[in-house]
């Protein structure tokens, strides 16, 4: 990270970029931050928000109480969690207050090595260059964080490898013979086999039909492995618009305030593909026969097909089981711990063939039995 000093971190304007093509421009007026749309993009781009954010050259400003006043699609590219956490502890190092950052001064540390395909110039954020990591090394400094240690950190390294990500988890961003990775660890509160129990997870969701992106347990000699996903977002040295479910609605994941209609109606609105319906609906019965019950408005995200010329869901992500969850964080016509009768009940409610409903319930349960 850059040489900062609190005083000097007044950013004003961001160029939003995109593969290097601008997109548009963020730029802070008064107390609200304004957004507008490069005018090549709105003759070439497409809508990075399909409903806030409509293609025109008018100028935007948010209305939204929960992104500082930013749009949401923005905020997502912004860490929380185990990555919000990281940046703060070496801001802290340096003297600089992480709540004093405006939104855009944030969006500038982030810069190129934020989640998704949106990046942010002029930028106050080293790059940062990822490689192998010794995964077991990295573990035992994030598990001195974890426990607030009084042993030396290096929370450079820990930094460099996951500053940037999402979700309470820690993690690191890694490249494996060209690919990216982000492999997770376990939490405070999670058992030690964690990423074991995550990627049999993922192996019952790819054998109930659904889209699994493809993953893979990284060896390790202090517990049984972790989990690693290769990462959606990148494909042949190019980034991949990407914004969450929670992102499109311009509403926070921190608050459990949707229901899987609102996934279905956005997949209807925005998705060139209404397979999509399908899919979303095998992840819901998952979700539900399995008890993932982390499935907020974060763990859902569409992304910008250039081919198709339109979004689609994304691939499967944080497929994990959480029977000690009071509910799902997202209901299912209004009930937050559902049943089998729910689902058809739900597959009736959204107009989805009866039969072909019936048959990816009962897969699920006889690959989850």
């Amino acid at each position: 990270m850059k040489s900062l000093h609190e005083n000097n971190i007044n950013i004003q304007k961001l160029n939003v970029k995109y593969n290097g093509a601008t997109v548009g421009y963020l730029q802070q007026v008064e107390d609200k931050i304004a957004f507008q749309y490069d005018n090549e993009w709105v003759r070439n781009g497409f809508s990075v928000s399909p409903f806030s954010l409509p293609l025109t050259n008018e100028i935007h400003i948010s209305s939204s109480p929960y992104f500082g006043g930013l749009y949401g699609v923005f905020s997502d590219s912004l860490p929380d969690g185990w990555g919000e956490l990281l940046i703060r502890r070496l801001l802290a190092k340096k003297g600089i207050n992480f709540d004093k950052l405006s939104p855009l001064a944030r969006l500038a540390l982030i810069s190129k090595n934020g989640l998704g395909g949106l990046t942010y110039e002029p930028t106050i954020a080293d790059d940062i260059s990822r490689s192998t990591a010794d995964l077991d090394a990295l573990y035992k400094e994030i598990q001195k964080i974890l426990h607030n240690s009084d042993k030396e950190i290096d929370l450079d390294k820990v930094y460099a490898y996951g500053g940037s990500s999402g979700g309470a988890r820690p993690k690191a961003h890694i490249k494996e013979n060209g690919d990216e990775w982000i492999v997770k660890f376990a939490s405070s509160t999670d058992p030690q086999n964690s990423g074991e129990l995550e990627y049999i997870a993922n192996q019952l969701a790819q054998q109930s039909g659904i889209n699994v992106n493809e993953f893979k347990l990284f060896p390790s000699k202090i517990c049984t492995g972790y989990f690693g996903a290769k990462r959606f977002d990148r494909k042949d040295n190019r980034r991949i618009h990407m914004i969450s479910l929670s992102a499109i609605l311009e509403t926070t994941h921190r608050i459990p305030n949707l229901d899987y209609a609102h996934l279905f109606q956005v997949i209807k609105k925005i998705c060139a593909d209404k397979a999509n319906l399908y899919e979303a609906y095998r992840r819901m019965c998952f979700n539900v026969l399995y008890q993932n019950k982390d499935d907020h408005g974060k763990n859902f995200s569409f992304l910008y097909d250039e081919d198709l010329h339109g979004y689609k869901l994304s691939p499967a992500y944080d497929t994990t089981q959480t029977k000690n969850k009071f509910e799902h964080e997202m209901t299912i016509l209004g009930e937050g711990n559902p049943t089998p009768k729910d689902l058809h009940a739900f597959a009736k409610e959204m107009k989805l063939p009866i039969k072909e409903c019936e048959n990816i319930v009962d897969k699920i349960q006889s690959i989850l039995s």
